[in-house]
This record gives C-alpha cells, sequence and structure tokens, in this order.
C-alpha cells in the first residue's frame, strides 16, 4: 500500500515537471512583462502635430487704372491682370439692363477714380452702355419711392419702374403706339403713369403706357 501511494506521488511529481518545462512559468504567479515607456513629451505616443500654417499675407495695394472709354471685357480683363478681382457692372442709361454679353458694351464710368490707390480687393463697379449709345453725362439714378408718394416714372425704362415700386405691386404695361407685348421690359420706356406723381401709395394697381426706346410717344 506505501509502494502505491509513493509510485503515485512520484508519477504526479514527474507529471508536473513535465508541464512545467512544457509551459515555461505559471502565469498566475509570475509577473507580467513592464510596459514599454512612453515616448518623452508625448502622453500617447501619437505623431506631433504640424506647424501651423503661415496667415495669408494682406491684399496688395495699387492704384487704379483708366478704364473709361475701354470696351467692358477689356477693361475686367485689364483689372483681373492688375490683381482686382471684386468686379460688377451697370447700365450707365439707368434702363436696369444686364451686360449679358460685355464685348458689346463700353465703360462710362468707374467707381473708383482712375490713379487712386486703393487696396486689390476692393470692388470696382463700371458703368456701360451699349457700343452704339452715347455715355451719358453721368449714371442715371435708378427711380425710388420717397415719403411713400407715387415718383415720376416717365422716361424710365419699364424695367426700372418696375423696381421702383414694391415687390407686390399689381402692375399693367400697355403699347402706347401699337398693339404689341410688352415682353423685354428694359427696352421700354415710359410714357403715361397712373397713379400720377406724388399720388400716396396705399397698394393700388399702377397703370404704365410705353414705346421702344428708340420711338417717340404719342
Amino acid at each position: 500500500m506505501g509502494d502505491n501511494l509513493n509510485t503515485r506521488a512520484l508519477t504526479a511529481a514527474l507529471a508536473c515537471l513535465a508541464a512545467v518545462t512544457l509551459v515555461g512559468c505559471d502565469p498566475a504567479t509570475t509577473d507580467p512583462k513592464p510596459a514599454a515607456p512612453a515616448a518623452s513629451g508625448s502622453s500617447t505616443g501619437a505623431a506631433a502635430a504640424p506647424p501651423s500654417e503661415k496667415a495669408d499675407k494682406p491684399p496688395a495695394s495699387k492704384a487704379v487704372p483708366n478704364f473709361v472709354g475701354m470696351g467692358l471685357q477689356s477693361a475686367q480683363d485689364k483689372a483681373q491682370a492688375e490683381g482686382f478681382h471684386l468686379l460688377t457692372s451697370h447700365d450707365s442709361a439707368g434702363r436696369d439692363r444686364l451686360q449679358a454679353l460685355d464685348r458689346n458694351w463700353k465703360v462710362c464710368s468707374q467707381s473708383v477714380k482712375a490713379g487712386k490707390t486703393v487696396s486689390t480687393d476692393t470692388e470696382l463697379d463700371f458703368g456701360a452702355v451699349k457700343l452704339e449709345e452715347t455715355c451719358p453725362a453721368g449714371d442715371a439714378k435708378a427711380p425710388e419711392v420717397v415719403g411713400g408718394k407715387m415718383p415720376n416714372l416717365v422716361g424710365k425704362s419699364v424695367k426700372a419702374a418696375r423696381g421702383a415700386l414694391d415687390s407686390n405691386t399689381s402692375i399693367t404695361t400697355t403699347d402706347a403706339a401699337q398693339d404689341r407685348m410688352v415682353l423685354l421690359e428694359s427696352n421700354w420706356q415710359v410714357c403715361t403713369q397712373s397713379p400720377a406723381p406724388g399720388v400716396a401709395l396705399n397698394g393700388q394697381p399702377v397703370e404704365f403706357t410705353a414705346v421702344k426706346y428708340e420711338e417717340s410717344c404719342p
């Protein structure tokens, strides 16, 4: 009986020794491998952020060229070549026409006087008329309602007259000379108006008669 116990004890001891030899030390009693120290100056080990970008350079200052008399397209090209990129234009005749094809227009005025030194981020506004037209002595001002009273719109383009009134105003325009439809309102001038100039505007409908600009009012 004692021999059997000694044999079993020896067998168990040999089995334990073999297991230790195969797997190494006991993981339950051995300290884990220490973690590698973090990189100096960083708590996470992440890559350092790139240096901040340099601030944009301030816009340059330049003397504004003289654009008056130039074709509108040429004036815009020259302005951009000089570093001026904020460009706009308007109808010097006050007809509120769009400069859809710049080559068909010429510059009559410019918002910044020629020779004046300004920042290149300054907006330049060109007043222009069609090539076959004569520049006015000064840009025609857009009509506007003052004191809630009807302005004098006779001689103004129908488009400019409409633009002067409140957007919800009911407006009727008829041909004063023939029985044509008034389609492109910037090509038509007001001959008569109702209400008359000076009448208080209180939402009443407005009526115009008009003819084309190359025609005379009857």
